[in-house]
């Protein structure tokens, strides 16, 4: 099913169990943050904090925080029906065009999924209920302080909107944000993400860049603001497409922007190309603190929201947080695509404790020489994929979301002075361990079988396997064995 607004996804994880609600008294200051990262590495319920301290709007947090959580919010039951979704289309798209008329009307109404959830516009909206201009302030927001060594109070789990100013095509993505005081706050726009690219562009023509913030979308709209998509794709339409239904926008009050009309609470204003200031630090998904620098202001020129709005968040930290169920939706519905740009590839993991830029783990079915460092090359070419530090390369037998059995074959199949590739390149700006910001060495671990055509002299051995007939029989005779 489709989620209308963030109410409604409330609605059903409480009706399945999924959702606790928190009267005691609780703290936006640390307390929130130590309670929810006990509960995520539970596996437990999402948390509706109802009674914060100082503060009328009740906290969301840990909605995300299982695969089946994650998977209820995208309105299916396991991620992987999105990945046959998405891979059906994908093969509509490369099929030659058919002959016949019937298979042509059902060709155009596959590729309708494309086109015809893109947002609708509409004039009232929810998220415009109380508008708040001269008194605006982000001090009414119970926003979180994380971790004790954070430069302050962090919004993290924000929509930002933007539009190129000189395309006038519009980003939605996810960048923490750290309150200064009741009207600005830091925009933690990192060098290589598409919002970066419209603040240079206002940059140069000296232009103030219109910035709206939606807090409790849908969780169709969240997740899509967290997905790497191509530069230029529009994440409302993504998320129509994932919902199967148009976002419905409204305009916002005093910038230029459409916004999800659905949202709890939605921050408007601008971002200066003249001014910085220094961000963070901040307690990152890495488990490690990023260091502070000098991030862009974003200035808030109105409030709206809900009547009774709910204040959504997330915390991040050491792995695994609910973060990472974000990256394995986005694992799962970018392997169709993956596989089209390189079609050896059989399947792919993100491991959670990779912190999503660290590390990824992928089979391929091998026909030639060299051909894991070609995919290895491949990976690297793929948008943020460019960010990845350490690309592991097993056969297609090999199971890589079992990570015993991934450490087994790395630890067997390499020889480290032929297996092992050191390139030099961009990494992620949370990179604390390369000499410079946003550049050093990623490595690839070739872990495939090797024949004497690369460098393999010696006859590789067989795996030990056992007989398929005493599999059987043994399986007949389990429960006789009384273990």
């Amino acid at each position: 099913m489709a989620f209308r607004d963030l109410r409604e996804f409330i609605s059903t994880l409480e009706q399945r169990g999924q959702l606790r609600r928190i009267a005691t008294e609780v703290s936006a200051d640390l307390e929130i943050t130590e309670i929810t990262d006990r509960v995520v590495k539970q596996g437990g319920p999402a948390l509706l904090f109802e009674n914060v301290v100082g503060h009328s709007v009740p906290v969301l947090m840990n909605m995300f925080g299982t695969a089946e959580r994650m998977a209820w919010s995208l309105g299916v039951e396991r991620l992987d029906e999105l990945t046959e979704r998405i891979s059906h289309l994908l093969q509509i798209a490369q099929s030659p065009l058919p002959a016949s008329m019937m298979d042509k009307l059902k060709l155009l109404g596959d590729l309708s999924e494309l086109v015809t959830h893109g947002p609708k516009t509409i004039g009232r909206a929810p998220c415009q209920e109380v508008v708040r201009t001269d008194d605006a302030s982000l001090e009414a927001l119970p926003i979180l302080r994380c971790w004790p060594e954070d430069g302050g109070r962090y919004i993290t789990l924000p929509l930002v909107i933007t539009r190129d100013p000189a395309t006038g095509k519009r980003n939605v993505g996810m960048y923490r944000m750290q309150v200064f005081d009741a009207r600005t706050a830091g925009m933690h726009w990192h060098i290589h993400k598409d919002a970066a690219s419209h603040y240079r562009a206002s940059e140069e023509e000296g232009q103030r860049l219109p910035v709206a913030v939606a807090l409790g979308a849908d969780p169709a709209v969240i997740y899509a603001a967290t997905a790497p998509l191509p530069a230029g794709i529009d994440e409302l339409m993504f998320a129509g497409f994932l919902r199967k239904q148009s976002v419905e926008v409204v305009h916002a009050k005093t910038v230029d922007l459409e916004v999800p009309a659905h949202a709890e609470i939605v921050l408007e204003g601008y971002v200066d190309p003249a001014e910085r200031r220094t961000e963070g630090p901040f307690g990152d998904h890495t488990g490690y603190y990023s260091l502070a620098d000098q991030y862009p202001v974003f200035h808030l020129t109105a409030v709206t929201h809900r009547a009774d709005p709910i204040y959504p968040a997330t915390v991040v930290g050491r792995p695994p947080m609910e973060d990472g169920y974000l990256g394995k939706a986005t694992e799962r519905l970018f392997l169709p695509l993956i596989k089209m740009l390189a079609p050896e590839v059989v399947e792919i993991n993100l491991p959670v404790e990779g912190a999503f830029n660290n590390l990824a783990i992928v089979s391929i079915r091998k026909t030639y020489p060299g051909q894991a460092r070609k995919v290895m090359s491949a990976l690297w070419g793929m948008g943020q994929m460019m960010l990845t530090k350490t690309i592991v390369v097993l056969d297609a037998d090999a199971n890589v979301h079992d990570l015993r059995e991934v450490l087994w074959r790395v630890t067997a199949n390499i020889d480290p002075r032929r297996d092992l590739v050191v390139i030099d390149g961009p990494l992620d700006a949370l990179d604390h361990a390369s000499p410079y910001p946003r550049y050093g060495a990623k490595l690839g671990i070739d872990a495939t079988v090797k024949g004497p055509d690369e460098g393999q002299p010696r006859p590789w051995p067989d795996e030990i396997v056992m007989s398929p007939e005493i599999k059987r029989l043994v399986d007949q005779k389990w429960t006789s064995y009384g273990l």
